[in-house]
């Protein structure tokens, strides 16, 4: 079983800056893709980040040059580094990834139970 654990989320300023991780557990072979979603009230979730297994990221245009997303294949953990927040920023964040499990390689999609995010002054 594989579970993924989010943290990071809070209240900020306009303007701040926050740090959102992502820890994998469980019968975990490989972490292939990981990724951030979020989703803000009344809106459909929307992809925020994604990185490959080689390092590759791309982000949505709404965060392109404010946010970056890592990686750490030691801990399988994943982080996205938020700067520059604005309000409309402001969503539910939740972790993705594509996960190849120890129990007869079986690849499947995980999505942690979501982290608060508000930015507010």
């Amino acid at each position: 079983q594989v579970q993924l654990v989010e943290s990071g989320g809070g209240l900020v300023q306009p303007g701040g800056s926050l740090r959102l991780s992502c820890a994998a557990s469980g019968n975990i072979f490989r972490i292939n893709t990981m990724g951030w979603y979020r989703q803000a009230p009344g809106k459909q979730r929307e992809l925020v980040a994604v990185i490959t297994l080689g390092g590759s990221a791309d982000y949505a245009a709404s965060v392109k040059g404010r946010f970056a997303i890592t990686r750490d294949g030691a801990k399988n953990t994943g982080y996205l580094q938020m700067n520059s927040l604005k309000p409309e920023d402001t969503a539910v964040y939740y972790c993705n990834a594509d996960i190849t499990t120890s129990r007869a390689y079986s690849r499947a999609d995980y999505w942690g139970q979501g982290t608060q995010v508000t930015v507010s002054s």
